[in-house]
This record gives structure tokens, C-alpha cells and sequence, in this order.
């Protein structure tokens, strides 16, 4: 996962998330995901658990403390579909 290890890439993310995304050759549905924040959807179109946790860490904030819980609440709700309101 290029964003975890590239500082300047989490910062350029950061700022213009489209100008990274277009590095990679995802699918219409996989770019979605991202953008939309749909942790669910991207793990049943195949994306690996830990790459989920990861990327929730990056896009919510990295730190101990409340950035970390942030991150670790937006993936469970996503996952759990209560951010789409589905149970």
C-alpha cells in the first residue's frame, strides 16, 4: 500500500485525492468505494481486511488517541452498513 509507506503521497492524498487515485488502475466500482468510504463494498469486490484497516487509518487520521478511534468507528460502521443506514 503506496500510502502508508510514501509520506508525500498521504499528503498529496490529503490534498487532491483524485490526482493519486488516477495513479492506479482501478475499476469504476473500486474508485467509488474509495471516494464514498464504502469499506464494505471494497472488501466483497475482493480487498484484502488489513488494506481496509489501513486505509481507514490513512483517510480518518493516524494518531493514538481520537484520530485512531475515528478511524477504527468509520470502518466498523461501514462494514456494518450502518453508515448507509442498513442493518
Amino acid at each position: 500500500m503506496d500510502l502508508k509507506w510514501d509520506a508525500s503521497l498521504r499528503a498529496q492524498f490529503a490534498e487532491d485525492e483524485e490526482s493519486v487515485l488516477d495513479r492506479y488502475p482501478l475499476t469504476a466500482e473500486e474508485r467509488s468505494a474509495i471516494q464514498q468510504r464504502d469499506f464494505r463494498r471494497l472488501y466483497d469486490l475482493g480487498f484484502h481486511p488489513y488494506l481496509g484497516g489501513q486505509l481507514a487509518r490513512i483517510i480518518y487520521g493516524n494518531a493514538a488517541g481520537a484520530d485512531a478511534t475515528r478511524a477504527v468507528n468509520a470502518l466498523v460502521e461501514s462494514l456494518n452498513g450502518s453508515d448507509r443506514g442498513v442493518q
